[in-house]
């Protein structure tokens, strides 16, 4: 079990004491709960992505109609040599 001390020392904190008693005691629980997992048997567990009973919902990776360079200008308030022009960003 981590000291609060040490754990102050590695974040860089200086806690007054009436909170180190608070997190003193938050530190001794998360410590009980990883505790508790360590000792959960998972032996033959598939890793888990998802709770969810789906697989791919995600459409397909295919070509479909392009839109070609003057179809997408035909908008822009401002071009240039086929290209858009925008407001800089950058003085």
């Amino acid at each position: 079990m981590l000291d609060i001390k040490e754990f102050e020392a590695m974040v860089m904190l200086d806690l007054p004491e009436s909170e180190r008693g608070v997190l003193n005691a938050r530190l001794c629980e998360l410590d009980e709960s990883f505790t508790a997992l360590e000792k959960v048997n998972t032996d033959g567990a598939e890793p888990l992505v998802t709770v969810l009973d789906m697989s791919n919902v995600l459409r397909k990776d295919v070509a479909e109609k392009l839109i070609s360079r003057d179809e997408l200008l035909s908008n822009a308030p401002e071009q240039n040599d086929g290209y858009f022009i925008v407001p800089g960003t950058l003085d």
